[in-house]
């Protein structure tokens, strides 16, 4: 066949697809999402029509013209499409663009525009997980978004964008396949069980298989999968391999081959005996005496887990003020139980990771991690090697969203390079997780069960403040105690009341894991406060915003949850006021598009603030230098996975020296960048990594200025750092108004709007994709997604089942910034990759509620649920109401 103008010959595998095939012969602009024609990552054109190269039988594609992204224009001289979405940025991590660009290429006018009447209807086989789309309708409409420059205020485009949209920049696992070994693992079947016999033989005798790994060839070494600065900060209740299965789906073996089809293979001739034993799915259950023990045999104190005998990993119990009273003193008072849903990341690109050993002996692991220096210093303590033996480096990475926090693929990979150099082997060792192995290994969002209870006097000014929360960790403690902590704290320290108490726990399941995603937790507890606060506001008689205006805290407040204030925590800005006069008054301003007769119309708004920085600490090292040529080289430890950190890097250096960006180059994610960076989490890439990056910048301006003379590689460098203390905070109001058909359960968004408090903007564009792509996650698990999970099972395992937003689900949104400078972050600047998301479900709610009468308490807010909630609500007086969350 031809491929991208070159002729290719080879004989496709009986059954081989077209991306495998296509793939293997060095196209990697042809991406993996899905594997089963569900994303559109993978694209192409054959002979001019666009097909999803995944269910594409390579076979049909003999003696024909295959195109791909790569085939479409070259950086320099992008197609008219890749253009369009070069000048509408029309991308964040990229995983998906060359997919988008084949797709509208295939449709496109000669200009390469394409009509916006159809979009959602053509485009529903394409998804993008991070812009929430706009951007994309942009490119396709030929809308012009970045300026050339590099000031603070413009909307430069990303450094990668010509790399990316004509498919050339490299991820984690565009490399070169010669000579790759291949894993595959096995996953329990059981969700508690003790492997009693496990035998290998007839699998490594299978012609092509190198080695199989089980819970003998692994160090006994306790540790987390979930990553922070300070290791401490997770329970070591996880083993490489472990001869105890806690959740379907946990990893029991894993084999080495020369391809991944024979590694399959073997993996069914691995035989495992297996001692079941009784599970726990309930966390309510799983705490109560005679409940079977998850991690019973752990020590309290040695793997910091809080309380083992009761599956409770962690806990925070304490009250400030005397809440009875509070209660008691309430001329109103409101209370309810709300639950959210457990939900996947749904990045485009799979976890994956290649391993091997350089030419000094060190082992080199290639990883789609936001945590580089953090897994590497994890690979050390766990596999007995000093750290400056092993180096972490990212490519492009297609999304993370806090799922990439985990260290999930890069342990097994290293482990089989050791054990097959120790044999005289020296490859290269991948892994690429499957679509459904992210759905049924892969941590998600925590599943809450969280209590309110508000008293207010006759004002609507809070007297009493008092929750109970519940957290499904599910098998492993990876981020229990920071999710909890976190979600609980800034979601109930937004709010001044003299008397508060929280009861909190994160419990042990034999559930799929739960893990790090973006907002940490806010989103659960905020979707909880905020529908009770509207409750709240409805009982005072005052409007969504007047109940907010009059709790909230202010500069010069404390913030306090259940014990002392938090003293690392202080108002660099503060824009929460403007904020909530933004979204109040754009709805008012703007209904948006008109509702269907007969729909029932709804507004509802919440408020959400969150730490711009996590606690206990966040480190980065930079370093700016002059090359003899005149350029520029940043190095930092950052990883760029969608969330515009290289962007935000670039323009700090550009603006600092006044050189134009095409004169700086970014050497990132990778821990041979710099001496240490704890990572892109806790939106941390712009007021750490960017703080640290401008004072490098500075410190070179200033050598340069003294005359300082280049080094022996020619070179001048500056050196900065920063230490993520203190920290601010920022805030965010979402409105909406829906409709909603009560026959039928339907809603449709008729308005959004987000008003956020990010201090000086420094990439208009940029910031208001992250904002956009924010709420469009946080709009899919309000209404459309959850991860189904039945007696352990996860049920949910591909894209179509799962149901991620596509196109012609999101509304646009409208998105206001406040007007603030903040006194810590680079030039004013506040982070705002994870706080979009947090108060979206809660307005919603609100909204659901003002159309219906009938407050929605479980997410997500599914058509199903809502076509419940307005039968009950018309309900007739001679007819026994039902509870609203009743099943049928």
């Amino acid at each position: 066949m031809i491929v991208d103008g070159r002729p290719v010959t080879g004989e496709p595998r009986p059954g081989q697809c077209l991306r495998t095939w296509l793939r293997e012969q060095g196209a990697t602009a042809v991406k993996k999402g899905c594997d089963a024609g569900d994303c559109g990552a993978c694209s192409v054109l054959v002979d001019g029509r666009a097909v999803h190269s995944c269910v594409h039988p390579a076979v049909r594609a003999v003696g024909r013209e295959v195109t791909t992204a790569a085939g479409l224009g070259t950086p320099e001289s992008p197609s008219p499409v890749q253009q369009r979405f070069l000048d509408a940025q029309g991308f964040q991590c990229g995983f998906c663009t060359a997919g988008y660009v084949v797709t509208a290429t295939a449709l496109a006018e000669e200009d390469g525009t394409v009509a916006d009447d159809e979009l959602a209807e053509v485009f529903k086989g394409n998804l993008c997980r991070c812009t929430g789309y706009r951007s994309i309708r942009d490119a396709l409409a030929g809308r012009t978004n970045v300026a050339p420059g590099a000031g603070f205020g413009c909307s430069a485009p990303a450094p990668a964008a010509r790399r990316v949209v004509t498919g050339r920049e490299d991820y984690t696992l565009d490399l070169p396949l010669d000579g790759v070994l291949h894993v595959r693992l096995l996953a329990s079947p059981h969700a508690s069980a003790r492997i009693t016999r496990i035998d290998t033989t007839r699998a490594e005798a299978l012609p092509g298989v190198r080695l199989v790994l089980t819970h003998h060839d692994a160090p006994d070494v306790l540790y987390s999968s979930g990553r922070h600065a300070s290791r401490l900060d997770d329970p070591d209740d996880t083993r490489l391999l472990d001869d105890v299965v806690r959740f379907r789906g946990q990893r029991v073996a894993a084999v080495v081959a020369d391809s991944v089809a024979v590694a399959e293979q073997a993996l069914a001739l691995v035989e495992v005996t297996y001692d079941v034993r009784p599970a726990v799915h309930d966390p309510e259950e799983a705490r109560r005496p005679g409940a079977p023990l998850i991690h019973g045999e752990k020590s309290a104190t040695r793997s910091r887990v809080a309380d083992p005998a009761r599956n409770v990993v962690a806990q925070s119990h304490g009250e400030v003020g005397d809440v009875a009273a509070g209660l008691a003193a309430a001329v109103h008072r409101v209370s309810g139980t709300w639950r959210t849903s457990r939900v996947n990341h749904a990045a485009l690109e799979t976890h994956g990771a290649r391993a091997w050993l350089d030419d000094d002996g060190r082992l080199v692991v290639r990883s789609s991690t936001q945590v580089p220096f953090l897994v590497r210093d994890e690979l050390a303590h766990v596999l007995g090697l000093e750290p400056d033996r092993v180096r972490v480096v990212t490519g492009r990475i297609g999304g993370g969203f806090g799922g990439k926090q985990e260290m999930l693929v890069e342990d097994v990979v290293a482990l089989a390079v050791l054990r097959l150099a120790e044999a005289g082997v020296r490859q290269p060792v991948q892994l690429e997780l499957t679509r459904e192995e992210q759905f049924t290994m892969v941590p998600g969002r925590h599943p809450m069960r969280v209590e309110v209870e508000l008293g207010a006097d006759a004002d609507g000014v809070l007297t009493a403040m008092r929750l109970d929360v519940l957290s499904d960790t599910g098998a492993y403690g990876n981020h229990a105690p920071g999710v909890l902590f976190h979600g609980c704290h800034e979601s109930i320290a937004l709010y001044r009341c003299a008397n508060k108490r929280l009861d909190a726990e994160a419990v042990y399941t034999h559930n799929v894991p739960s893990g790090a995603f973006r907002g940490y937790g806010l989103g659960q507890v905020i979707f909880a406060i905020e529908s009770a606060l509207d409750e709240l506001a409805r009982e005072a008689g005052l409007s969504p915003a007047e109940v907010r205006r009059r709790n909230v805290v202010r500069p010069g407040d404390d913030f306090v949850v259940n014990g002392p204030a938090d003293t690392d925590l202080v108002f660099g800005s503060y824009g929460l006021d403007q904020c909530l006069d933004l979204a109040e008054g754009a709805l008012a301003r703007d209904a948006g598009e008109p509702a269907p007769d007969g729909w029932l119309v709804g507004e509802g708004l919440a408020a959400a603030m969150i730490a711009t920085i996590p606690p206990r600490g966040h480190h980065a090292d930079a370093s700016v230098a002059c090359e003899a040529d005149g350029s520029v080289t940043i190095g930092v430890g950052t990883a760029e996975f969608g969330n515009g950190t290289a962007t935000v890097h670039v323009q700090l250096v550009a603006e600092e020296l006044g050189v134009d960006p095409a004169r700086v180059r970014l050497h990132a994610g990778d821990t041979d960048a710099a001496s240490y960076d704890t990572g892109a989490y806790g939106s941390t890439g712009s007021v750490v990594a960017g703080s640290a990056v401008l004072a490098a910048a500075r410190d070179l301006r200033r050598r340069l200025a003294a005359g300082e003379r280049p080094d022996a590689d020619g070179r001048v460098v500056g050196r900065g750092e920063h230490h993520g203390t203190p920290r601010s905070v920022a805030f965010n109001v979402h409105a909406v108004r829906v409709a909603i058909d009560p026959a039928t359960g339907e809603l449709r968004v008729l308005r959004s709007v987000q008003a956020v408090d990010a201090g000086v903007v420094i990439n208009p564009e940029q910031l208001r994709g992250q904002v956009e792509g924010g709420v469009a996650q946080g709009l899919g698990s309000a209404l459309l997604e959850e991860v189904r999970v039945e007696a352990g099972e996860v049920t949910t395992r591909t894209f179509r089942n799962y149901r991620v937003p596509q196109m012609g689900d999101l509304p646009p949104t409208e998105v206001l910034y406040a007007d603030t400078h903040d006194a810590l972050g680079p030039h004013g600047a506040k982070s705002m990759s994870e706080a979009p998301y947090n108060p979206v479900a809660p307005a919603l709610a609100n909204a659901v509620r003002d159309a219906l009468g009938v407050r929605p308490h479980e997410l997500p807010m599914s058509r199903d649920r809502l076509w419940r909630l307005a039968r009950n609500a018309r309900c007739s007086a001679a007819d026994p109401p039902r509870n609203p969350q009743e099943e049928p």
